[in-house]
């Protein structure tokens, strides 16, 4: 019987980590969930928030979501995000610039434009992107 916890994070544009580790905790719509090896299976779904991974007691990594799925099952965790970023990789300064460019291309947009809405939610998750690299 394995004693770690094989698991995967994908978003449409790739892979961004599979391997085995020690405990994964993850933003559930319905609350925050860790997950063990051996854990029941189940399925939910994930709001906009951070994904902690951690050897021991210690975490490793910590991936930004943009809302998703996470599926258990006796193999391991999979999570199918639709749009992941390493935290190590970004900046709250870079975030910022890429929310006010992406503001800039909300006001030039009309109110009715199809684009409008999608790019308000991607402001929102730039938003709580920022949100979670300052604290």
């Amino acid at each position: 019987m394995a004693d770690k916890l094989q698991f995967s994070l994908v978003s449409p544009a790739r892979e961004l980590f599979s391997g085995e580790v020690d405990h994964v905790i993850a933003p559930g719509t319905d609350g925050e969930f860790g997950v063990l090896v051996n854990h029941a299976p189940f399925m939910t779904t994930l709001k906009n928030g951070v994904v902690r991974v951690l050897e021991g007691d210690t975490v490793t990594m910590r991936l930004f979501v943009r809302g998703g799925f996470a599926d258990v099952t006796p193999a391991g965790l999979t999570i199918l995000a639709e749009e992941a970023v390493n935290m190590a990789s970004v900046s709250a300064e870079q975030v910022g610039k890429d929310m006010d460019a992406l503001r800039q291309d909300i006001l030039a947009l009309d109110k009715d434009s199809g684009q409008h809405q999608a790019l308000e939610e991607q402001y929102s998750y730039l938003e709580s992107l920022r949100a979670a690299l300052v604290n």
